[in-house]
């Protein structure tokens, strides 16, 4: 009789942890599960502290964003939290202004670890990205299309109307991925199906292509652009042609 019992209860221990697994579920679902392990629960705990320290003025303690201060990162994920905290975008100084890239203010592991914290209440991770597998042709036709607009064919950067377009001399390719997705500031954000992963490593691969190119013309005048370098072009053409006639000029007295 007593084993009987034993066996009713273990079977109706089973049945409730599996309806609390099923209930829970959706739950993780929603905010991008618990973290895997306890080293990803404590990055998560890390980030948290970071977070009430440096975001919380803007952002809410519980990141549902402050009226007037800064918006919610509930569903935001990774993703926009590793873009803004590596391009130094934040923390602002005060709301409001334009977040423009600087030197991140936080170490590698403590970025890491507000990032977790922020893509625990779920939204996209950090995008993988692969250059080598993009078309170098095709990423120059879709920067051209989506890109040139505001920071120039060369990606020197640029102004448009209320904003700087940056220079990205400096982005990586995770980064350029996370900026088309996320969308900082008034850049418009391009879902993936407007702009695929594919065309994504294109335009990440012509971006690094524009950080190092060939320079088969020879001097690269620090590759400010075409019209810029045309102009530089045509005075130093000009300053030539003033020196020979000047020199011209002096032969002529010396031998008159």
């Amino acid at each position: 009789m007593s084993e009987r019992r034993t066996r009713m209860s273990l079977a109706i221990g089973a049945l409730l942890a599996g309806a609390a697994v099923l209930w829970l579920a959706p739950s993780f679902a929603q905010t991008g599960g618990p973290p895997a392990g306890s080293g990803g629960a404590k990055l998560v705990e890390r980030g948290r502290e970071l977070f009430v320290e440096g975001c919380s003025s803007c952002h809410g303690f519980d990141a549902r964003g402050v009226p007037e201060q800064g918006p919610s990162l509930r569903g935001v994920g990774e993703l926009a939290a590793d873009f803004y905290l590596r391009t130094g975008r934040m923390p602002l100084s005060y709301p409001g202004e334009e977040p423009l890239r600087a030197e991140p203010r936080y170490t590698d592991r403590q970025m890491d670890a507000i990032a977790a914290y922020v893509g625990s209440f779920g939204g996209p991770g950090i995008p993988r990205v692969e250059p080598q597998r993009g078309a170098l042709n095709e990423g120059q036709r879709l920067f051209a299309s989506y890109c040139a607009g505001c920071h120039a064919i060369t990606a020197a950067g640029g102004v448009a109307t209320g904003a700087a377009a940056p220079p990205l001399a400096e982005a990586t390719p995770t980064q350029v991925a996370e900026s088309l997705r996320v969308g900082p500031y008034l850049m418009p954000r391009f879902s993936p199906k407007l702009i695929d992963r594919g065309e994504v490593d294109s335009i990440a691969r012509y971006v690094k292509e524009t950080q190092h190119p060939d320079d088969l013309g020879g001097w690269g005048i620090g590759h400010i652009g075409p019209v810029p370098e045309g102009m530089v072009a045509w005075l130093l053409a000009a300053a030539a042609l003033l020196l020979v006639a000047r020199l011209i000029g002096e032969r002529r007295k010396e031998g008159g």
